[in-house]
């Protein structure tokens, strides 16, 4: 990581950045420095330089700085999307396919019809469990909850008031449980501050509650079994047979060195035949304020070309950078033929498993700051509720505390 980051440039002189060539990208996604490398040396008219920040779209709204282009997640909120050019007519003039994209995560960048954003990349949610319980699920692409819940329900092995194996740890497996609000329809977006569907939300809780009320589950056992187990990776208590299932995303699964995954498989969670997105899809835009818009032009057509991700994933394998970062800017490309006709060849545990576009469900728009919010405010309020029932504060009112004390 610090030998990744300390490649990208940070000094950046704007003085005529269209006469100079010079080219500035912020992003959220260090591989971005090895990108613009290998834009700079297949071209001598532009030199892309880079800057990284944790929140470019946070860093847009504070700073008052220009950058040329801006490559990062939460680019597509109300408080961000503005500082980009529409591109209809660059589109045009470029010839750049719009086929070529996933149409549903085109969609995400439009505004008033015109599209200001280009989505980058994308992850996805997944199951992992061992080979040999390759059988559990026919479906080559999908598990549900209720097949999870199943067979999580026959595997867990209670001895001497003890348990010692589970199907899957709710109570320790905090993504699953937002997963599980997502797939139940609960629908958190963008709004003053935060919207959602209330009553799939209690759905959603009232069949994570049942997996234990049917399982007559001991939530102090299973904090005994996290304590005593959960000090070893997921992976390797599913490995070990401690646990049947684990939850985790695709970037996460597909950076395992290939002895870990070499005995585990996988199914996108997902239900009614859907897949939902990972929260925080990368996107590209071209700031309105661009002093180099050529220069931007450029190294759009460049970046959405099938051949060169194909170059850049080679790049990835070649140094090794993809045992750190997944696919392209760390996720599925958003071009469809390089994910169904390349990434396979890079990752072959993706032949068989690569859905196409009609299984996919992109999420909503969401506020820059909406993993922060996920993670203190949504995901304590869930594990509450399974462990308390319902004799608690409120989600509307822990969602307003957190923005009055928070929101920027």
């Amino acid at each position: 990581m610090k030998l990744l980051l300390g490649l990208i440039i940070i000094l950046f002189a704007s003085c005529d950045n269209e006469a100079s060539g010079r080219l500035l990208i912020w992003t959220d996604r260090p591989e971005f420095a090895i990108y613009t490398e290998y834009f700079n040396s297949s071209q001598d008219r532009y030199k892309a330089e880079v800057r990284y920040f944790d929140s470019p779209a946070r860093r847009l709204s504070e700073s008052g700085e220009i950058p040329d282009i801006v490559v990062a997640g939460w680019l597509n909120s109300a408080s961000t999307r503005n500082f980009f050019l529409p591109l209809n007519d660059y589109i045009t003039r470029s010839g750049l396919d719009r086929s070529a994209f996933y149409p549903q995560l085109l969609e995400l960048g439009l505004v008033n019809n015109s599209q200001y954003l280009l989505p980058v990349s994308f992850n996805l949610p997944s199951i992992v469990f061992t080979r040999d319980s390759s059988n559990i699920s026919l479906n080559p692409f999908i598990i549900e909850l209720e097949e999870i819940k199943d067979r999580a329900k026959a595997f867990k092995l209670e001895e001497n008031g003890a348990y010692t194996r589970i199907g899957l740890s709710l109570l320790y497996n905090d993504d699953f449980l937002y997963m599980t609000s997502d797939l139940f329809g609960a629908g958190f977006r963008e709004a003053s501050p935060i919207a959602w569907n209330t009553r799939f939300m209690e759905s959603a809780i009232a069949w994570l509650r049942d997996w234990y009320e049917t399982e007559d589950s001991s939530i102090q056992m299973e904090d005994d079994f996290a304590f005593k187990y959960f000090h070893d990776p997921p992976d390797r208590l599913v490995n070990s047979g401690r646990i049947l299932y684990t939850y985790m995303d695709s970037s996460t699964f597909f950076t395992f060195p290939e002895e870990r995954r070499i005995n585990l498989d996988f199914r996108w969670l997902g239900a009614n035949q859907m897949i939902p997105l990972i929260d925080g899809t990368v996107y590209y835009g071209i700031h309105r304020r661009t002093e180099a818009r050529r220069g931007a032009e450029a190294f759009t057509s460049w970046f959405f070309s099938a051949e060169t991700q194909r170059q850049l994933l080679e790049v990835s394998k070649n140094t090794r950078l993809n045992e750190i970062y997944f696919g392209v800017a760390g996720g599925f490309s958003a071009m469809r033929t390089v994910n169904e006709q390349i990434f396979p060849q890079f990752y072959p545990g993706l032949l068989g498993h690569m859905p196409t576009e009609n299984f996919l469900s992109p999420p909503n728009i969401l506020p820059r700051n909406w993993i922060a919010i996920r993670e203190r405010v949504v995901i304590p309020y869930l594990q509450e509720r399974i462990r308390d029932g319902e004799d608690i504060r409120p989600l509307e009112l822990r969602i307003g505390d957190w923005h009055r004390l928070n929101w920027e």
